[in-house]
């Protein structure tokens, strides 16, 4: 069954980092939607939801120009439809005051981005395995 990750992320080496650790996989691999922004990521998941095919994961980086992180998040988890999808912050940050605010805004994991590429993509199969194949959310009827 093949899953879905939407990644938002501003950063071209990062997202070229992480669609290279997800695509790298022995297990089945993802299909991973790219948003560069806020807005545009609205726009997919709003779009998804409208089609019934939302990703079964966003990876959301925090610091972004424009719409932060944190404000994304806020206006998945306000939007009907979007309110249980799996929103896990990705992000270079691993001050404790981004932490909780991430999690105040409702994200549903946290992690840092690692800096060495294996230990990255070792991040990334473990996020996946657990958030598209273990993990189970409502989805919306």
């Amino acid at each position: 069954m093949s899953r879905h990750i939407l990644l938002i992320d501003d950063n071209a080496n990062d997202v070229e980092l992480a669609l290279t650790a997800l695509g790298d996989t022995e297990t089945a691999p993802a299909q991973v939607s790219v948003a560069l922004g806020g807005q545009e990521a609205l726009s997919l998941l709003r779009r998804a939801r409208t089609e019934g095919a939302l990703p079964d994961l966003v990876l959301l980086d925090l610091k972004m120009p424009q719409m932060d992180g944190l404000a994304v998040l806020d206006a998945i988890r306000a939007e009907p439809g979007l309110e249980t999808l799996p929103v896990v912050m990705l992000t270079t940050s691993g001050e404790g005051r981004d932490i909780r605010e991430s999690y105040a805004h409702g994200a549903s994991g946290y992690v840092v981005k690692p800096l060495d590429f294996t230990q990255f993509r070792e991040a990334l199969r473990t996020i996946q395995a657990f958030w598209t194949t273990l993990n189970r959310v409502p989805r919306p009827s």
